[in-house]
């Protein structure tokens, strides 16, 4: 969320126009969002991604669950 929020951000103060603009505000957007996972990181001294933490990925992702009708 930090990533979007910052891209948006970004992209707002320049007032990027099309593709070229919008990914260069996206890539700075991105590298705010991963200094300040890193900072997490050491200050914590923890991961923030693990093992632990992430949700299994569904075993057919295309198919439409029928039951939810």
């Amino acid at each position: 969320m930090l990533g979007e929020a910052s891209t948006t951000k970004v992209t707002r103060a320049k007032n990027a126009k099309g593709f070229i603009e919008n990914k260069a505000t996206a890539k700075i957007g991105g590298k705010i969002a991963g200094n300040a996972l890193k900072e997490l990181e050491k200050e914590s001294g923890e991961k923030v991604i693990s093992s632990e933490n992430y949700l299994p990925q569904a075993s057919n992702p295309n198919s439409l669950n029928k039951n939810n009708s």
